[in-house]
């Protein structure tokens, strides 16, 4: 899919299961936690991984067989430096953003460390001219404030919002008429709940991807 980029566009990304799959920085987290407990801390890792998938609280397990409190697991958590990846193609797409003097921007719902935090491991906190998080802001999707943001930073551009999740992302980029993209869930992504969103035409976006390798910045 061809993306037009001059010094009057602005492309606009969600963080999480955009940028990189989201389930890798719950298990990093929960990495955090099991290597301050165990010295060998793979076993408890598996678990807690393991309750996650079946619906069950690690947390809780880790308070009762541990004694490390949930409160103290989510300091750990929450402040921890990530062991994330961008997908494979993000760098090159916002390298050729950046080199048509396009504007890149990201909105990213949930609290300040933790987001940049992520943003500082993808190895992107140089390549964004904007990052709005709902914690610093106030605000989280699908509420305008921050997409009116993009607008008053970037006044008279062109604008496209590249997200994945039905239940938030496209709904006010739509109603301001920005061009939106959706990247698929290939059966990794956080939020499971598309379906939910059947025939609601007001999150869906105006394009979907399988991957951003599809991206071409033209």
């Amino acid at each position: 899919m061809d993306i037009k980029v001059n010094d009057k566009k602005v492309i606009c990304f969600d963080l999480d299961d955009t940028l990189y799959n989201e389930i890798d920085y719950l298990r990093s987290g929960y990495k955090s936690i099991a290597r301050s407990l165990e010295k060998q801390w793979q076993p408890l890792l598996a678990r807690m991984f393991s309750l996650y998938r079946a619906g069950s609280n690690a947390f809780e397990y880790v308070e009762k067989h541990y004694g490390l409190s949930i409160n103290d697991q989510l300091e750990l958590y929450r402040n921890h430096l990530p062991e994330i990846k961008p997908f494979a193609g993000v760098k090159p797409l916002l390298e050729a953003i950046a080199v048509r003097e396009g504007k890149i921007a990201i909105i990213t719902d949930g609290r300040s460390v933790g987001q940049r935090n992520k943003i500082k491991s993808l190895g992107l906190e140089d390549r964004i001219d904007l990052i709005l998080v709902s914690e610093e802001t106030g605000y989280d999707k699908p509420h305008p404030h921050n997409f009116n943001l993009i607008l008053q930073e970037f006044p008279e551009h062109d604008y496209c919002y590249i997200g994945d999740n039905l239940a938030k992302d496209f709904i006010i980029p739509n109603q301001l008429g920005w061009q939106t993209i959706c990247l698929l869930d290939k059966g990794r992504n956080i939020h499971n709940n598309a379906y939910k969103f059947s025939g609601m035409s007001e999150n869906y976006p105006d394009h979907y991807i399988e991957d951003i390798l599809e991206l071409n910045v033209i």
